[in-house]
């Protein structure tokens, strides 16, 4: 069932499956501001039973990152280009970004688990958008680059923090800062990637690992994911505080004694 289908994002619904998928295949899957706005309506449309949400790409690329037309004078129509952003006061500048940025944030829910199936070049804001997802399963045709660095800009659509996670910190500045391609088998040595395989069997590993997902209680799923998110951030004494209230919460849920 497809809920939503313009500015080149696609979400069409299966069960407790979603898909979105990037549909602008003829420019690589090039984001702007209005692929932004639709990803994240995505996000606000998606029904309240959809447990696993798969991120693809359409054609040969997942996204080879921002459309330089938003570089140009003229921008995109309707939109501030981002010569015109630059001179908006600093307050306005940052809400034009924040905006931006919600594109890539709720893949981060507590009640999805959602998994970029990349294909190809995902660059830039490509990168970043297989970054805002908990997994990635990637083709062996895959190439990541964070390009920003090379344009005199930043990454600033919420990859940084996922990228150091799951890298750390040397191999993430390294990366930011040469502008480097990392290739699909460096992806999964360095813990970027879940699953590397060849690109005719991504929509099979993205199915099998979909219904790997729903195997296990919806509820279970979620505290785990809340454990697993915030642990880096909590001392032992805290994740061990946040595993027993977790437990108790599940069990009385069990017995059916829960809210």
């Amino acid at each position: 069932m497809t809920l939503l289908d313009k500015d080149g994002v696609h979400l069409a619904v299966d069960g407790a499956v979603a898909t979105v998928t990037l549909t602008n295949p003829a420019k690589r899957n090039a984001q702007t501001p209005a692929m932004w706005r639709g990803l994240a309506e995505a996000g606000r449309v998606l029904p309240g039973d959809v447990r696993v949400v798969v991120l693809r790409g359409e054609g040969a690329a997942f996204s080879a990152g921002l459309d330089r037309q938003a570089f140009e004078p003229e921008g995109f129509e309707g939109e501030p280009s981002f010569l015109d952003m630059a001179r908006e006061p600093e307050e306005r500048l940052d809400s034009l970004i924040a905006e931006y940025q919600e594109a890539f944030t709720w893949w981060r829910r507590s009640d999805l688990i959602t998994v970029a199936g990349v294909q190809g070049y995902a660059i830039g804001a490509g990168f970043q958008l297989a970054l805002a997802c908990d997994l990635r399963v990637c083709a062996t045709d895959a190439r990541f680059a964070m390009r920003e660095t090379s344009l005199g800009l930043v990454p600033d659509l919420t990859g940084t923090k996922p990228l150091v996670a799951l890298v750390g910190y040397a191999r993430a500045l390294e990366i930011c800062a040469t502008g480097r391609f990392v290739a699909a088998e460096e992806a999964e040595r360095t813990g970027l990637a879940n699953l590397v395989v060849a690109p005719e069997e991504l929509d099979g590993a993205l199915a099998d690992l979909s219904a790997a997902l729903l195997a296990a209680p919806r509820d279970a799923v979620i505290e785990t994911k809340a454990l697993l998110a915030g642990a880096a951030s909590r001392t032992l004494d805290e994740q061990r505080a946040a595993e027993r209230a977790a437990q108790g919460r599940r069990l009385r849920d069990l017995v059916g004694l829960g809210d």
